[in-house]
């Protein structure tokens, strides 16, 4: 490629038709459309490729979604448990032989610190080693650049130790006593399962977060909504799409073979449930009192999903077994809305609320007013920018292995379209 000969050095200048900024699976499956058609571009990525995959993710990290919804560019999964559900290192190895199937243009240890455009029209993309000029820049950096913790957590006594899911690895990583867990979803409900099974104390603070069915009606549940058409519905087709886009996933596991993953009978278990966290002060933590209110929402959502599939059954006449109803298996008493940290024996918190992305050098006039990429599907406005990789950029599946290449496709199908309307970009090949 054209670009491998380019070595940008401080205060250099490189021109080149498109810059992408990002080497997850987002960023290069867009390589792998833009390598495909001969566009010259480049790679930029301030860690090394799926730095997130491989040191961001904790030990027994697995995907939740069946292995064959892994479909990234000319790169399905060919494993032999489609139905399973691969392991953190499982997933490195899928990602890196995709990588390794192409000759990426890409740049690694190269740190994005400002986009903005010129009077030209052109995006000048100042790095740390060098100035990259393009036509087409696609900002593939993801949403987890910020984890979400509340101001109210410097307030509380620092004898107990803060984690965020980013740094979390193992059990060893939480100090002696009890852990207060803060968010269910997938994240959340993973990890305290995850402590619960080494054998750790541990408490859980239960958000608003959905749930779903993991095997229903003698399939995955994911199998019958792909199959009933539910991740080809795009954001536009939703009743509210901003509510849809701040929706929180779904939670289930797919460890040791997928499972559900009912709090209320951890609860009959011994878990102790709590509400939603509303403040810390000293050794005081304060919770909401909608315990009982976001397991009911939570069972409301696995019950709707329930509800779709069996329609779809009847209306297709398919043959499967039958499902007792669902029953509430525990309810809670009197909700508690304060504890003593100290009499409680609680040592940490493990914050599982989710990131925010950090869009602070992108200095062109493409987000809202919460900091959220103005867009569709991707194409901004600003003729020249465009977003992948984000959670229902098109569709349910467009943060997953499942719908990112085919929002990759569209993208890259933009630029080229594009560039062969007049512009002055470079083809190689």
């Amino acid at each position: 490629m054209l670009v491998d000969n380019v070595s940008p050095m401080p205060n250099s200048r490189v021109n080149i038709p498109v810059v992408i900024i990002g080497a997850g699976q987002a960023g290069l499956s867009a390589s792998w459309y833009l390598c495909r058609q001969g566009v010259e571009h480049v790679v930029l990525e301030r860690h090394t490729r799926f730095h997130a995959w491989k040191n961001q993710r904790w030990d027994s990290f697995c995907l939740v979604t069946p292995n064959w919804q892994c479909r990234l560019p000319g790169f399905p999964y060919q494993g032999d448990d489609p139905e399973g559900f691969m392991l953190k290192d499982e997933i490195v190895d899928y990602v890196e032989a995709f990588a390794d199937s192409f000759d990426a243009p890409l740049r690694e240890g190269i740190t994005v610190t400002r986009v903005a455009q010129n009077a030209d029209g052109r995006f000048e993309v100042d790095t740390d080693d060098g100035l990259w000029s393009a036509e087409h820049v696609i900002v593939a950096s993801g949403g987890y650049d910020r984890p979400i913790t509340p101001p109210y957590a410097a307030d509380l006594d620092p004898s107990i130790a803060h984690l965020h899911t980013r740094d979390y690895r193992s059990p060893a990583d939480i100090p002696e006593g009890k852990c207060l867990v803060v968010g269910t979803g997938q994240s959340g409900v993973q990890l305290m399962e995850d402590l619960r099974i080494a054998g750790r104390d541990v408490a859980l603070a239960v958000g608003p977060a959905p749930r779903s069915p993991r095997m229903y009606r003698g399939r995955d549940a994911t199998d019958w909504l792909h199959e009933m058409g539910y991740y080809e519905r795009t954001i536009d087709q939703q009743p509210d799409p901003k509510a849809t886009e701040a929706k929180t996933n779904h939670y289930m596991s797919g460890r040791d073979g997928g499972h559900e993953i009912d709090l209320r009978k951890f609860a009959l278990d011994g878990l102790q449930l709590y509400g939603s966290v509303t403040g810390m002060k000293g050794s005081t933590i304060t919770f909401a009192p909608d315990l009982e209110k976001n397991l009911d929402d939570a069972d409301d959502s696995y019950i709707g999903i329930r509800k779709m599939i069996d329609a779809y059954i009847d209306e297709k006449g398919i043959e499967a077994p039958a499902e007792p109803p669902f029953e509430k298996a525990w309810r809670p008493g009197s909700e508690i809305t304060e504890v003593d940290a100290d009499e409680e024996g609680i040592t940490s918190i493990l914050w599982c609320i989710g990131f925010r992305p950090d869009y602070g050098w992108l200095h062109v006039d493409c987000l809202d007013g919460t900091g959220r990429p103005i867009h569709h599907r991707g194409v901004c406005d600003v003729d020249g920018v465009y977003f992948l990789g984000l959670g229902w950029l098109h569709t349910w599946g467009s943060g997953r292995f499942l719908g990112v290449g085919e929002d990759a496709d569209h993208v890259t199908s933009c630029i080229i379209r594009r560039l062969g309307q007049g512009s002055k970009g470079r083809r190689f090949g």
